[in-house]
């Protein structure tokens, strides 16, 4: 097939740090290329890709992604201007170019998938509800699908990781660790809540860039750190799946309805057993009792850090290779693609009149 792949133009592919959307981009795209798929890569000048890169802002623009909407305006123009070239374009970015790629279907006829990367706030729901009838969806778990009843998904896709590249260990460290931006909805301050309580080493490791993050950080966070709680800021590649691999727990008490969670995997991947509070996907991934435990609130943290010795460092990484690895991941976008295919002929009749004009 000749698909066109649309990622975020804000961090490179792969990225250096944070950006998991991009992770799983890149490792969708690479996993395409291999086996023989003609793909383009519409990603920031500075990525790095086997597929032919095509790209509007030669470094990718990070700083500006508060106030950079015509970034993504003019980032997905430059895909969707050339939808001849493509059997389908498979959209990852915000709702400028999901508008811009209903108009494209409907005019040119190209297929546009769109895998929806976000949680089902009543913003997106009505933005995506109007683009209904030019674009199918990709749902990355079962909860996120739930929020979006009336769109037309071609599969449920879980997130992967590419399980090779997370070294495992059944021994481990005695130190608790938490991993993600440093927001409220990230919870790294109940995680500190629930490291004080076990009397645990935790290690925070996170994005701490923008301003509310640093002003939750300051006020939230840091009256926790101590020699048994401490920050190590924003980590490459080498660095955090080393601290997965020896970790003896990683905390996810998040509070919000993520509709997946990379940390939970990457971890898992390292035979590292993960304590997440119950919101959005975490139950779809989490094996409670075998590769995690599903909590409530911090008591119930606490009481499941006493079971950690139960678990078996290996049920986890079977889990990640058996149910998050790359090779499924490949193949189910591959079957979403052709179901797509299936049924476009009928598709485009109806969206626009006449017969398709792409090709």
């Amino acid at each position: 097939m000749r698909i066109g792949m649309i990622a975020p133009p804000w961090f490179p592919l792969p990225p250096r740090g944070y950006g998991g959307i991009e992770l799983v981009v890149s490792l969708l795209t690479e996993g395409l290329v291999k086996r023989g798929h003609d793909v383009t890569l519409f990603a920031s000048g500075d990525s790095s890709t086997r597929a032919r890169l095509s790209y509007v802002y030669s470094r990718a623009p990070s700083e500006l992604i508060a106030t950079g909407f015509h970034i993504e305006t003019l980032h997905a123009l430059e895909a969707y201007s050339r939808a001849r070239e493509f059997d389908v374009i498979h959209d990852h970015d915000g709702l400028a170019a999901r508008a811009m790629g209903a108009l494209v279907h409907r005019l040119v006829g190209t297929p546009v998938v769109a895998t929806l990367h976000g949680p089902a706030d009543s913003g997106t729901q009505q933005s995506l509800s109007a683009l209904r009838d030019a674009l199918r969806f990709i749902a990355i778990s079962e909860y996120q699908r739930s929020g979006f009843p009336d769109l037309h998904f071609v599969g449920t896709i879980p997130n992967a990781i590419d399980v090779e590249r997370h070294p495992y260990s059944w021994e481990k460290d005695d130190y608790f660790l938490f991993l993600g931006r440093m927001n409220a909805d990230k919870g790294a301050d109940t995680a500190c809540e629930i490291a004080k309580r076990l009397g645990v080493r935790l290690i925070l490791a996170g994005k701490v860039n923008e301003e509310a993050e640093k002003q939750y950080f300051h006020e939230r966070v840091e009256p926790y750190l101590s020699d048994r709680i401490f920050f190590r800021g924003e980590v490459d590649w080498d660095v955090k799946v080393e601290l997965y691999r020896r970790a003896r727990c990683t905390l996810f008490p998040i509070h919000w309805p993520e509709p997946f969670g990379l940390v939970m995997i990457e971890s898992l991947a390292a035979g590292t057993p993960v304590i997440a509070f119950r919101q959005g996907s975490v139950p779809e991934v989490i094996e409670h009792g075998k590769t995690g435990f599903v909590v409530e609130s911090i008591d119930e943290a606490v009481e499941a850090a006493a079971h950690l010795d139960e678990i078996d460092p290996m049920d986890c990484r079977r889990a990640a290779e058996q149910r998050f690895g790359v090779e499924r991941f490949i193949t189910a976008h591959e079957e979403a693609y052709r179901r797509m295919l299936e049924e476009e002929p009928a598709w485009s009749t109806a969206s626009i009149p006449g017969t398709r004009l792409g090709g």
